[in-house]
């Protein structure tokens, strides 16, 4: 079955399309504040009916989720699409070119908050399956939706959610588009992402702030409590001195590292992607400390003052906020208990606070049915895609491997450049209709792979 009718239709609805797209930018859904995201999930609601998807609202602890799906009792693969309606804040305003907002096109790009991240992905989804039906009249597999409204937020409820409806949501596949393409603008099929655990650590001095001159000596300073205790985690090599962070860390397949040894990599591009010269990694070192590494990163650090001028005091309190992203079989508790230990072991007036976590996520890239998205990603580009094992960032991606037990894959839609969660986020209007012919594409592709099981 050629997809040349789903190209055909896709062409002539360009501008239809677009300005749906519009519609949903348009409302905004700012999970963090509660603005506008119950209004969003209607209104997402509302297009997903209308394009032929049978769907509901479905409460969560938080933000409702938007569910869907078109189901054939022929068909005996099951694809779960998983997405956001929420976004970012769009602070700092003033840095927008145009208002955050209102959608606006410039030299080919998208501008508007939430447009990469994930409404455009999203909706690539969303018209793909209208586009499939109106050009064949049913689906090659079945399909099922959910887009959440707390990812912006962590997926505080995703995980209860998942569990308590795991048999409504049993598929085979889950499929992914979120996050931007690979910098070198070949698409990519992602299998994995790095897990999270946020800490808070807290030291405290006199009940008050002193005179640095009158009290020094005498009154203790939080700030080198905090020093102290960071010193004792960490080596001067990077490494994390914390007894058993390192435990249980899986190692990679020589077919993953032959993998990773094969992305492209630009030294030059990623200095000046990321604004720091001193970059002496090579292709090999900077994905495995990307992606099969954890990392131990201080995010913020305060204490005293820390405004114009000077002002000489010894301060009462200090606070130090980490992200510790993990890698897979890691688990948040495990490495947040052996932080705990080594802080009262070393600092114990110190206290930690739980700042939230999420697990790692990793599927095998020697799955046939992996095979079967990669070669449909290919057939939408005209390019064989990247099979990256793992990426760096973290998504709630172990509800699906962890939770529901099945595959899970993603394949970002947005440019590398998208901007996501900064001023000014944008996505190429042409990697929006791309996306469409990439959701066509795997379906179709997934339904031939469907076949020949059957036919066996």
């Amino acid at each position: 079955m050629s997809l040349t009718m789903v190209e055909r239709l896709l062409a002539e609805r360009k501008s239809d399309y677009l300005q749906q797209l519009f519609a949903l930018l348009k409302q905004k859904s700012i999970s963090t504040t509660n603005e506008g995201v119950r209004e969003c999930a209607e209104l997402l609601l509302e297009m997903m009916k209308s394009c032929g998807i049978q769907s509901r609202l479905m409460e969560t602890a938080g933000h409702p989720v938007v569910y869907g799906e078109w189901l054939k009792a022929e068909n005996t693969l099951t694809v779960l699409i998983y997405g956001h309606y929420d976004v970012q804040p769009p602070d700092p305003v003033e840095e927008w070119q145009s208002p955050p907002f209102e959608p606006t096109i410039r030299e080919g790009r998208i501008y508007c908050r939430g447009v990469g991240d994930n409404k455009g992905q999203l909706m690539a989804q969303v018209l793909a399956i209208k586009t499939y039906l109106d050009s064949f009249g049913d689906l090659p597999v079945n399909v099922k939706l959910l887009f959440e409204g707390e990812e912006e937020n962590s997926s505080p409820h995703l995980a209860a959610f998942v569990a308590e409806h795991k048999e409504l949501l049993a598929c085979d596949l889950v499929y992914t588009s979120d996050g931007p393409m690979h910098g070198s603008g070949i698409p990519s099929v992602e299998l994995g992402v790095r897990g999270i655990l946020g800490v808070e650590m807290i030291a405290y001095g006199a009940k008050w702030d002193h005179h640095s001159g009158n009290m020094g000596n005498i009154a203790p300073n939080p700030a080198w409590m905090l020093i102290d205790l960071l010193r004792t985690m960490r080596d001067e090599n990077g490494r994390v001195l914390i007894e058993g962070f390192y435990d249980n860390i899986r190692k990679p397949t020589a077919y993953e590292i032959d993998l990773f040894r094969k992305l492209p990599f630009n030294r030059n591009e990623l200095i000046e992607q990321i604004g720091y010269p001193d970059i002496e990694e090579d292709s090999e070192t900077y994905y495995r400390q990307v992606s099969l590494e954890p990392t131990f990163n201080i995010c913020g650090f305060h204490s005293g003052y820390g405004g114009d001028g000077s002002k000489t005091i010894i301060p009462a309190k200090a606070s130090v906020k980490m992200d510790i992203r993990l890698v897979i079989d890691q688990d948040p508790d495990d490495i947040f208990q052996k932080l705990c230990s080594h802080v009262r072991k070393y600092a114990p007036s110190i206290n930690v606070l739980h700042q939230g976590d999420m697990r790692p996520s990793r599927t095998s890239a020697e799955l046939e049915i992996v095979k079967v998205v990669v070669e449909g990603v290919g057939n939408a580009y005209g390019i064989d895609p990247l099979l990256v094992p793992g990426v760096g960032g973290s998504l709630p991606d172990y509800v699906w491997t962890q939770i529901l037990g099945v595959p899970s894959v993603m394949v970002p839609y947005a440019n590398a450049d998208e901007a996501n969660h900064a001023p000014n986020e944008n996505m190429v209007v042409e990697l929006f209709y791309k996306g469409i012919s990439c959701t066509c594409h795997v379906l179709h592709q997934l339904g031939e792979f469907s076949k020949k099981k059957n036919d066996l």
